[in-house]
Parts: C-alpha cells; structure tokens; sequence
C-alpha cells in the first residue's frame, strides 16, 4: 500500500460524501441556502469524521490485529505511525475551529451560534469518549449518536433558530447513529469483541458467534427494529402533522411520500435481513450494512424536498452516492462493502 492510498484510507476518504453532510442539512432546514457557507459547514463535518475515525483507528489497534481481515489498515500494518495519527487528530480539530470561524467571519457572536460553539465542544467530547473507551463503557454506543446529532444542530444554530423540522431530524440523525454503532456495529465486531473485554449492548444482551453460527437474541432483534421503526414514523411526520411549516407541491405530494416509502421499505427491509442472519458471514454483513447506509441517507433529502425543493434534495442524494462511487475503486475497495 503506498502512502497516499494509505492516508486516504485512513481518513476514510470515500465515505466522506455522506458521513460530511449533517451540518449542512442542518443549516438547511434553517433556510440557509448560500453555497460557500454550505461548503464551509461540510468542510467541518468532513474533518470531525476524519477525527472520530482516526482516534478509533488509534485506539483500536490491538483489537484490529486480531482480525485477518483488518490487518491492512494503515495504523494496524505499521505504514502509518500511530503518532502521526494523534498529531492528524490534533490538527483535525484545529480545522475544524478554523472554519466554524471562517464561517462566522464578521458576524457577531450571538446566543445560537454560542450554543453551536457548545455542541462542537460536546461533539468532540463525547465522541472521543466513545472513541477511547467505548468498547468497555457500556452504553457508550448513545455517546456517539448524540455526538453527530449535535454536529447537524451546528448546521442549524449557526444561522438561526431550529425549527420544528430541525429536531425532527436531530431525532433521526441521534436514531441512525445509534442504529449505525450499536447493532449494525455490534453484528459485525460479535465473533471477537467478546476477547477483548468489549461491553456494549449486543455482547449484553446475548449477540454471539460459535464457530460460523451466529446467535442473535430476539431482545436485540426488537431493540434494533424498534429504532428503525421510531425513525420510519418521524420521517412521515412532517406530512401530517406539519403541514403549515413546509412548502408543498400539491400534486407531487403523494410522489414525494411513495418515494420516501419505498426508501424506508428498503432499508427495514435489508435491517431485518442482518437481524435474520444465522450464519457469521462477515461479506454477507458488510453488504447488508453497506446498502442500509446509503438507502438511509436518502431518505432525509427526500423529506425535505417540499422544504427545499426537487433539485437540491436530488443533489443531497447523489452526491454522497457518486462520492463513493468515484473514491472506493481508486483505493482498491470493493462497492459497498467497506473495510471496517
């Protein structure tokens, strides 16, 4: 692997397209539509997801030796020296503060911009508290959530008040995330977490692996379809119940909500196919996983597009698609099935 292939993969440079845009919905469901504000805003989603996987990446090393599978990552294979990656952190977040004062250039600090300056503080925290001691602290998985719930309600509290849409889809933001760590992550990390001493909500409630058979408890099974439930009813919310806060195109709403339908369907579906997993296929596993996350960030944009309009909300869709698309092959991975 040569150096820049390994930096890329490091930074998980594919996966950025889609991990970088909360902040930016965020500011959207504000009404903030400036292009070069919209860009600074993913710049700060990029670096803080950089950060969070590169002090994963650290603090994991001994865990990830003990996969055959993970042996090639850049800090596990030795071509990137584990003090390199403290001092990438280090100014990661030194980015990330330049441009959340780029973006406030010539403003005045008010009290939602203070409280953005607390929520990228808190996201930092908490998610380095994940990071560093997650795999032992038991609930750590909600640390995580929270942390990239507050960087979307960054997007929103540095232009203005949130709005009701805005905590809708902090909710759903806090529910994909804990989805994302706690069950998708903890399926796929069951058939050695349990020889490290790892403590998260699969190992307790039962989540095991003996030889190639996979046992998942129907208490994790609820748990995991419970939050894609909760998520699939917000999502409808707004059509309902909120009808005076959004722009609606009449005759395109039954559109819209068959569309969003569709997205939901496709992602409970390919959720109930992981939770139905007998066997530990760790392929099978990174592919269901891998298409949950894209059919799941396409559902958002759909929902905002009697907010935003049709073509914004395509271009929210295809850009993290075609990002991954473009990126993954040029480091020799394979679609939809990243290294993890």
């Amino acid at each position: 692997m040569n150096k820049i292939t390994a930096y890329a993969r490091l930074l998980r440079i594919p996966g950025l397209g889609a991990l970088a845009i909360p902040p930016v919905i965020g500011a959207l469901t504000v009404g903030m539509t400036d292009l070069p504000n919209l860009l600074i805003l993913f710049f700060i989603g990029a670096v803080s997801a950089m950060y969070g996987f590169i002090l994963n990446d650290y603090a994991d090393i001994e865990l990830d030796r003990l996969i055959p599978e993970l042996k090639g990552k850049p800090l596990v294979d030795g071509t990137i020296h584990p003090r390199t990656a403290v001092f990438i952190c280090f100014f990661l977040v030194l980015l990330a503060f330049f441009f959340l004062f780029l973006l406030w250039r010539g403003q005045n600090l008010n009290d939602y911009k203070f409280l953005a300056m607390i929520c990228i503080f808190l996201a930092g925290i908490l998610g380095s508290i994940y990071d560093l001691r997650g795999k032992t602290l038991p609930g750590s998985d909600f640390f995580v959530a929270i942390s990239m719930s507050f960087l979307f309600l960054l997007g929103a509290l540095s232009f203005g008040a949130p709005t009701i849409i805005t905590w809708i889809i902090f909710i759903l933001t806090f529910n994909q995330a804990l989805h994302m760590n706690a069950v998708e992550g903890g399926i796929k990390d069951a058939d050695h977490d349990f020889m490290m001493g790892v403590n998260n909500i699969a190992l307790g409630s039962g989540v095991k692996v003996d030889g190639e058979k996979l046992y998942i408890p129907t208490s994790f099974k609820a748990f995991g379809m419970g939050i894609r439930l909760f998520s699939v009813v917000l999502l409808f919310t707004p059509f309902f119940f909120f009808k005076d806060q959004l722009i609606y195109y009449e005759p395109w709403q039954p559109l819209i909500i068959g569309i969003l339908a569709a997205a939901a369907f496709g992602v409970l579906f390919f959720s109930i196919k992981l939770l139905s997993l007998k066997r530990f296929e760790r392929n099978a596993i990174r592919k269901y996983i891998g298409i949950q996350s894209f059919l799941r960030y396409s559902l958002v944009p759909i929902m905002l597009i009697p907010i935003i309009g049709v073509v914004p909300s395509i271009i929210l869709i295809i850009f993290p698609i075609a990002w991954y698309i473009i990126f993954t092959p040029l480091l020799g991975e394979k679609l939809f099935r990243p290294r993890m």
